[in-house]
């Protein structure tokens, strides 16, 4: 069983008098992560999954005396799926208010809801954590250093949802079946996603732009839809955790691009479960962008478990000079650039590092990755 990295951050958070919410894809491994810190805490838990509906129906009108008839002599209430719960945040203020004893855990796949349900209840009264597929610092823990360098070809094409990453032989299947099954579910039941076959069509055309800048208007015009849905249909996929945005970074000069924007997914094989493209990266023709999408995802899930407060941007002009990755860590910048050949060299635009002198500047390639995916010093 892989072994995540955030789980002596999540015990630590344990018996504090606050709730514990953990957030993140389907599929992710939440539940998995929660029962791991179930057993090592080691006290008497109530299972509770908001999937179901007596369990939804119990919650209908929480009151004291009714959650502490439920609660029992539990010391731990374990809440999967709680954004299926209506009130599911005042659920959880009662519990932590009145039972200061008991230790809330409440996972949810789908922060619009359960961000909703949670924020003015919770005030003051929980932790946050955001569990994303594993990532390569955790993978390299499961393996090793070597076996990852020789998957890498591996992970650009199926990505490293927990299921893909420990039955490799069945891993079209599975994201065919996360992707297929899981990735919209909860979108799917709000009211504002009405056209479902709009929402995959919108997927897909952001998938085939993976490391480009996204233009709302293009994708619109793609798939018959003006921009208003569109960009609330983008809105809603981030919020389920199927892609995120990065914006353009703008400071001293005057032909930066100041309101542009490209868009990743949190898992490479996503992407390809998407574009129904699972060919070995010799036979591809995008593999600059799954790399650049390998990359930023999964520094991104690295900058996450060590809960580091970091702005990340890329940096283009009217010209087209770019930079493909900046980070910001306490006001200090951090250039990137990122290539599949590990013989290449960087060339950061002069006009870039004239206007930015201070600014350190990298190339990262399969060569050095693991600093880069592992590190903040690299």
């Amino acid at each position: 069983m892989i072994r995540r990295s955030q789980q002596d951050a999540a015990l630590g958070y344990l018996f504090k008098s606050k709730a514990l919410i953990i957030y993140g894809p389907r599929q992710a491994g939440k539940t998995t992560f929660s029962e791991q810190l179930l057993e090592m805490v080691d006290k008497k838990t109530l299972r509770l999954n908001g999937d179901d509906a007596d369990t939804r129906e119990a919650f209908l009108k929480p009151n004291a005396t009714l959650i502490e008839r439920i609660i029992g002599d539990h010391e731990v209430v374990f809440i999967d799926e709680a954004q299926r719960i209506q009130d599911v945040g005042l659920v959880i203020k009662i519990i932590v208010d009145r039972f200061k004893h008991v230790q809330v855990i409440a996972t949810g796949s789908s922060s619009f809801e359960l961000a909703g349900n949670i924020n003015e209840p919770l005030t003051g009264r929980r932790y946050e954590m955001q569990l994303l597929p594993v990532s390569y610092a955790e993978l390299v823990k499961y393996t090793d250093y070597l076996t990852e360098q020789r998957l890498l070809e591996q992970r650009l094409i199926y990505g490293s949802y927990p299921e893909i990453a420990t039955d490799p032989v069945n891993a079209e299947k599975h994201l065919k079946l996360i992707a297929n099954s899981y990735l919209y579910k909860d979108l799917l039941v709000l009211e504002q996603v009405k056209k479902p076959v709009l929402l995959e069509k919108i997927v897909k055309a952001i998938a085939l732009q993976v490391g480009s800048e996204v233009s709302v208007t293009e994708i619109g015009r793609l798939v018959q839809a003006d921009n208003k849905t569109v960009e609330k249909y983008i809105d809603l996929l981030e919020k389920a955790f199927v892609l995120f945005t990065v914006p353009a970074f703008s400071g001293n000069v005057r032909n930066e691009i100041k309101k542009g924007r490209k868009i990743y997914f949190y898992d490479n094989g996503i992407i390809n479960a998407v574009i129904n493209n699972f060919n070995p990266i010799k036979n591809r023709n995008d593999v600059g962008a799954l790399w650049e999408n390998y990359l930023i995802s999964e520094r991104k899930k690295f900058l996450n478990a060590n809960e580091l407060d970091a702005k990340i941007y890329f940096w283009r002009t009217t010209q087209q000079q770019e930079v493909d990755y900046i980070e910001e860590i306490k006001g200090n910048l951090r250039a990137i650039e990122f290539k599949w050949n590990s013989e290449a060299s960087a060339r950061f635009p002069s006009t870039f590092l004239t206007n930015y002198p201070k600014v350190k500047a990298t190339l990262v390639t399969p060569a050095n990755r693991d600093q880069f995916l592992t590190s903040l010093e690299f």
